[in-house]
């Protein structure tokens, strides 16, 4: 089941998708995240200690143009976060902040996402639980990203705040409507250039949890998995 990580409060657990959990008796899921707010902060907090920090001291407004600079503190600032709280911050995670306020603007949360609606469902029901990465193998991935695009992508988000939303609202359209394809196309079509960084996001992962599925379908039980929908469509998919 291809998921969208941050949603509202739109219906969709019914139907199909319902029938086939309930038929489920194991949920996959790529990294199981608490659902207490303090349990979540007890995770990230050494992670993004050890990996969002700049370990050679660098600052984020040294990277950006004074324009790009006062755009980054009034997002911040929108969210409650004081300026120049992500001053030591490498750019991968900066933009990933963005990604969440855009998200936030638009009545976007985890608590409403697929993942955790399912893993409540779970817990109700007592199922085995996995996950297919965890939390530090996520963010080692976007941490070694090239430091040249990181810096790319966060200055063409602060040159454009109002992209990131623009572009949400048809990929919730897309993923409601189950149009894998459209949704894939616009998941990916600002990183099918970068061939390397594309790999490393995607094809890479796929190709971990395909011979993931490939073990697991050879012993019995009956399992439900639910990954990021831009994982389960277009070149290099779980299913390629």
């Amino acid at each position: 089941f291809g998921t969208f990580h941050l949603l509202d409060g739109r219906p969709w657990f019914n139907d199909e998708v319902r029938t086939a959990f309930d038929a489920s008796d194991e949920l996959m899921v790529e990294v199981l995240i608490p659902e207490e707010q303090a349990q979540q902060v007890a995770m990230m907090q050494p992670l993004i200690m050890r990996y969002a920090i700049d370990a050679q001291g660098r600052t984020i407004s040294s990277r950006l143009t004074p324009e790009q600079n006062a755009t980054l503190n009034r997002v911040l600032s929108s969210i409650g976060v004081p300026a120049g709280a992500f001053e030591r911050f490498e750019p991968w995670f900066v933009m990933m902040t963005l990604t969440n306020a855009a998200a936030q603007q638009l009545g976007l949360n985890m608590e409403n996402g697929p993942e955790a609606v399912l893993r409540r469902a779970a817990a109700e029901r007592r199922m085995r639980e996995g996950e297919l990465e965890t939390m530090e193998s996520q963010i080692r991935i976007f941490d070694g990203i090239p430091e040249e695009d990181q810096i790319k992508g966060l200055r063409e988000a602060l040159d454009d705040t109002d992209e990131l939303r623009r572009k949400l609202a048809p990929m919730l359209e897309a993923w409601s409507t189950g149009d894998a394809e459209r949704l894939a196309a616009m998941l990916n079509e600002d990183m099918t250039e970068d061939r390397t960084l594309y790999d490393a996001l995607f094809t890479n992962r796929n190709a971990n949890w395909a011979r993931w599925i490939q073990e697991r379908m050879s012993r019995p039980g009956t399992v439900f998995m639910a990954v990021g929908a831009g994982h389960l469509a277009g070149p290099g998919s779980v299913q390629d």
